[in-house]
Parts: structure tokens; C-alpha cells; sequence
């Protein structure tokens, strides 16, 4: 039981020590990645060796949303494929999660396949809206209103009752 405390802050104080350790040798190599995301990335790595090498799975989720985003956060705009500040990104990082805590708990299947539905729904709206081309007029007025379907399914999740 001790063993399982000692392991996200031990990767912690680890990670931020070679980070500063690293800054203060002044390599050439570091000074590209000495950034604040990577602060965002190591903490996520603490999260991720929590639950993978604590066997608390429950850390997987904060692991990998802290460590995708942090890698979002220090790859747009370096990269020429990422996406730059883009909500789909977010929201498919938030999926990857849920699919990984799906792995090891059982639990989440439904909200993994709801947040990649909607992030591909986000990272290619434009070549979606294209298909769609053909029915412009009707798709435009559903595709205006989307969110607030989402909304809508949101509430009846809050107000169904539990058979």
C-alpha cells in the first residue's frame, strides 16, 4: 500500500528535477524543449505511472489528458500535420483517455465513443459539411443547431432514472 503513494510523486519530483537540472546545463538541445508544456507532459507521466504501475486506473484518464495536452500545447504549430489550437484535439485527447481507463476498468466504453464521434465531428467539419453539400439546405439548419442537441441529450442523461 505504501509502495502505490510513493510513485506519482516520486515520478514528479524526478521529472521536474531533470527538467531544471537540464535548463540550468544550458544544452542547445533542451532550450527547444524547456517549455512549459513539458511541465504539463512529466506531470501527466506521473499521473500514467500512478495508474499503470500503482494499478490505480483511475489516474489514467488525468494522465492522458495532462500529457496530450501538454504535447498539443508543444507540438502546434512546430508540426505541419497537428492541429493548431483546435477543440477537436482536445476533445479526441479526452477520448484516448477514456479508452484507455475503458482498458483496465470496464468502465467509460460509452463516453469514449461519444467524445471521438465528436471530435472527428470537430477535427473535419469542413470536409463533413462538403458531403453534405448535395442537402445544404437541410444539413445547414441541423448543423446550426448541433450543440444544442448535445445539450439536450446531456439533460436526459442527468434526468434518466436508473432501472
Amino acid at each position: 500500500m505504501m509502495k502505490n503513494q510513493r510513485i506519482f510523486p516520486g515520478i514528479i519530483l524526478i521529472g521536474f528535477g531533470g527538467y531544471f537540472l537540464l535548463q540550468q546545463t544550458g544544452l542547445s538541445f533542451f532550450q527547444q524543449i524547456s517549455t512549459w508544456p513539458t511541465l504539463i507532459i512529466i506531470v501527466g507521466a506521473a499521473f500514467l505511472g500512478q495508474g499503470y504501475l500503482a494499478k490505480d486506473y483511475e489516474a489514467v484518464l488525468p494522465g492522458v489528458i495532462m500529457a496530450g495536452l501538454g504535447l498539443q500545447f508543444y507540438l502546434a504549430g512546430r508540426v505541419s500535420f497537428w492541429p493548431e489550437n483546435h477543440i477537436g484535439m482536445l476533445i479526441l485527447i479526452i477520448s484516448i483517455g477514456f479508452f484507455l481507463r475503458f482498458q483496465k476498468t470496464g468502465t467509460g466504453l460509452f463516453q469514449a465513443f461519444l467524445f471521438l464521434i465528436l471530435s472527428v465531428m470537430l477535427l473535419f467539419y469542413d470536409k463533413i459539411a462538403g458531403y453534405f453539400g448535395l442537402l445544404q439546405n437541410g444539413m445547414s439548419f441541423i448543423w446550426k443547431f448541433w450543440p444544442a442537441l448535445l445539450i439536450v441529450i446531456g439533460i436526459y442523461f442527468l434526468l434518466k432514472k436508473k432501472k
